[in-house]
């Protein structure tokens, strides 16, 4: 499932076994912990996100560093789709390009519920596969 992942281009190969390697014994969830707190604080960098959005003006300085810190929030867990879109999105910031930040932030988001989605599904397979080796 994991190459799965790589091969698509969900994840970065060196950045996600990266994190798997921090795994052990006394912290066997680690990389699911990690994921679970991005997606956590994704919801309140979104919230943002859309709320400046929405700013009359908008202020693409702050968007583009609301969208700074989630890219680098997705780099170090690997989404590598993610922060793709986002650097699309600061792009569209850069060039002041309102209609282009909208666009570029339904699609950051479009690959944000996909990757969570496969990564739920990837996670779900590690403690089927954990349990069965404690049988």
């Amino acid at each position: 499932m994991r190459s799965s992942l790589i091969e698509q281009h969900y994840l970065d190969q060196q950045q996600f076994v990266q994190l798997e390697d921090l795994e052990d014994d006394s912290n066997p969830n680690f990389v699911e912990e990690i994921v679970t707190l991005f997606y956590k604080d994704s919801a309140r960098l979104f919230q943002k996100i859309d709320q400046a959005l929405h700013s009359i003006p908008m202020d693409f300085s702050r968007l583009d560093d609301y969208m700074h810190q989630f890219k680098g929030s997705s780099s170090s867990i690997g989404a590598v789709k993610v922060k793709n879109e986002c650097t699309q999105f600061k792009e569209f910031c850069l060039a002041g390009n309102a209609e282009g930040c909208f666009r570029a932030f339904q699609r950051v988001k479009h690959e944000h519920e996909a990757l969570k989605r496969q990564l739920e599904t990837y996670f779900q397979l590690r403690r089927q596969a954990g349990m069965a080796q404690r049988s």
